[in-house]
């Protein structure tokens, strides 16, 4: 092998002089994904959680029990608590106000000692401080020690001296802050996300009434969810349109300074739900506190199986006993730990005897009390064991048939390329054989793999594994990425992943949009950690294409109806094609628009909004037909006439 030498130009040396400190909320401003997680929507929301969580923490301690978000015309947001208050007085070290201290300094508050907040949510005094540095402005209005205090600021930066405005009988926070354009592409915020999260914490704590005011959609709910997480299951039911095989059942107790609650139900489906929370924190990955509840629930319910089944050699697994059942498990602890930044997994393990505690003593009192819940419990999970070992044996004569097929099948499909470095392999995932005979035209076969499916793929929402594997082009799509599928025992393992990208490129039409959906589906719920781990893109194929004529002819690809207005609106002359599928571009087009890494644009598909995710999937592709076409109706006017096939 031939190594050739490359010139590099010297540059000035590397001194003092090139040291650059950023200080006080500079370095938010700069690099606002390092404390938000991004820009996009879910950074721009993320602020109102920082400040919500503030008046959360302070109604956990106990002096708080009302809370208030609205959401202004402006694009302001204003949260208004009946807590204490944030302190004015004088912080000796830094001789300004608390108040000052705790909305400029990062780091700053009461939150490093369990002195104020025993437990928290915001462990590391960042929060509020980077919803100032990232607001065009920010107020802050106190009510304490008898007096209303005043204090703005702009970017960070106080532009008023605190001021005292009067005497007030009332205590409490109120801050209006307005997310600034210079950081975030969109500044509105979705009153439906704000809503989503302020009902998860009603239902986490419920000792508060949260009230939420959009005045933009004129919603204006109050929330409160006296039994707690009870009531969340039952919400979760209802959703679903399960029916509870016994009474919800609810637990809670204290070990040591571990708060656990725990709920759950067995219903009349065979899907499992979980939640999982950690200081009102929605866990998404779970963690040491989930994993605990499952390891003791089910060596819980062993116990009791081996003196009521009587059928011999029947070893049931945590899968059998928690089909069908839907749970909550919520902790509370002193400085908790999280695995990154997302806080998405719980890795504390000063929980797990506390829950093990919780379900070994008092989850086992309630099944010696009410032996019929038990004997609901065990019979559903015989099933589950019965129909468990038959699908195995099923599945096996199926695999050990169909093996060669399924190799064949994707060797003859999978158009794969030539380079070896999976930094740089992506593969398209693209619908039916006229887009994929384009796309492997279109490729740079170095990097660029191509994998053509054939018509819509099985909806696994209403299909159980069988015939989930027996789906030819499922089985595609497992054989080319080589990483396995999540179910029973196996897991997805990532590092075995051939591409760097996988990348859904369907038509920008109905059915483009349904068989997108169906895919996203089957990754979210057999291929999660690909989603987690930023491996699944969608491509943004064009709707139109716009022909300028004249003396210079030229294109413009667009996306939708408004882009079209918006870009003929000052043009003379010029046509339109508008394509139906990635079928009818041709191989120059399709490099252009969807798969030339200079001029594409890819959409990263992210699990931040796992939980909204899961309701649309379960919505849109379940079996609850009444809800989907609530849905439908609700959006069927918001369509455009040219979305539609006729």
């Amino acid at each position: 092998m031939t190594i050739k030498s490359q010139k590099v130009e010297k540059t000035d040396g590397y001194s003092g002089k090139d040291i650059k400190v950023l200080k006080g909320l500079e370095a938010v401003r700069q690099r606002p994904a390092m404390y938000i997680g991004s820009t996009d929507k879910r950074g721009l929301h993320h602020l109102i959680n920082e400040v919500v969580d503030n008046s959360i923490d302070e109604a956990v301690a106990g002096y708080c029990n009302y809370i208030k978000v609205k959401l202004t015309k402006n694009n302001e947001c204003i949260v208004e608590d009946n807590g204490r208050g944030i302190p004015v007085d004088i912080v000796p070290s830094e001789g300004k106000s608390a108040l000052e201290v705790v909305l400029t300094v990062l780091h700053s508050g009461a939150k490093f000692s369990n002195k104020v907040y025993k437990i928290s949510g915001g462990l590391h005094g960042v929060g509020i401080s980077v919803v100032n540095a990232l607001s065009e402005y920010l107020i802050a209005e106190i009510h304490r020690d008898g007096y209303v205090w005043f204090q703005k600021y702009e970017r960070g930066i106080p532009i008023t001296n605190i001021q005292k405005k009067g005497k007030t009988n009332k205590t409490g926070t109120i801050i209006t802050f307005k997310p600034d354009a210079q950081i975030f592409k969109n500044i509105s915020f979705d009153p439906e996300f704000v809503l989503e999260r302020l009902e998860e914490l009603a239902f986490l704590n419920p000792f508060i009434t949260i009230e939420f005011e959009d005045e933009n959609t004129g919603i204006n709910k109050v929330i409160r969810y006296p039994n707690g997480i009870s009531d969340f299951i039952q919400k979760m039911l209802e959703h679903n349109s399960f029916e509870k095989l016994y009474d919800i059942q609810y637990v809670k107790n204290i070990y040591g300074d571990v708060v656990v609650e725990i709920a759950f139900v067995h219903t009349d489906s065979d899907v499992e739900i979980s939640k999982s929370f950690a200081n009102n924190i929605n866990t998404v990955d779970g963690g040491t506190h989930l994993s605990a509840f499952r390891t003791a629930f089910t060596k819980l319910v062993n116990t009791f199986a081996l003196e009521k089944i009587k059928e011999k050699d029947v070893n049931l697994s945590g899968d059998d006993i928690r089909n069908s059942m839907v749970y909550i498990v919520s902790v509370k602890v002193p400085n908790p730990q999280f695995e990154g930044q997302t806080k998405a997994r719980l890795v504390s393990q000063d929980v797990k005897p506390a829950v093990e505690s919780v379900v070994m003593n008092d989850i086992k009192r309630i099944f010696d009390s009410n032996p019929e819940i038990i004997d609901i419990i065990l019979n559903k999970a015989l099933l589950a064991y019965k129909a468990r070992v038959a699908a195995k044996r099923a599945r096996q004569l199926v695999i050990a048939k169909s093996k060669a097929d399924i190799l064949y099948t994707v060797a003859g499909k999978l158009a794969d390329c030539i380079s070896k470095d999976i930094k740089k392999r992506e593969i398209y995932i693209v619908e039916g054989d006229s887009a994929g005979g384009s796309a492997k035209n279109a490729r740079d076969r170095n990097f660029q793999a191509v994998l053509p499916l054939k018509g819509k793929i099985i909806n696994v929402e209403k299909s159980n594994i069988e015939k989930i594997l027996q789906n030819n082009e499922i089985r595609s799509i497992i054989a080319a990425l080589g990483c396995g599928i999540d179910y029973e025992d196996r897991k997805v393992d990532v590092s075995k992943l051939r591409y760097s990208k996988v990348i859904i490129a369907t038509d920008a039409d109905v059915d483009g949009y349904h068989i997108r959906t169906l895919l996203l589906t089957f990754f979210y719920r057999f291929m999660k950690p690909l989603i987690y781990h930023g491996y699944l893109y969608l491509a943004h194929s064009p709707l139109y294409r716009i022909i300028i004529t004249g003396s210079n002819t030229k294109s413009i690809y667009v996306y939708n109806d408004k882009e079209l207005v918006r870009e003929t609106a000052n043009l003379k002359k010029y046509r339109v094609q508008r394509f139906k599928g990635l079928g009818e571009m041709n191989p120059e087009q399709l490099w252009e628009t969807i798969m030339n890494p200079k001029t594409r644009i890819l959409k990263k598909v992210s699990l931040d909004d796992a939980e909204k995710a899961e309701k649309i999937i379960n919505v849109l592709m379940g079996v609850d037909v009444e809800e989907r076409k609530k849905i439908i109706l609700q959006n069927a006017y918001s369509v455009s006439l040219n979305d539609l096939d006729v």
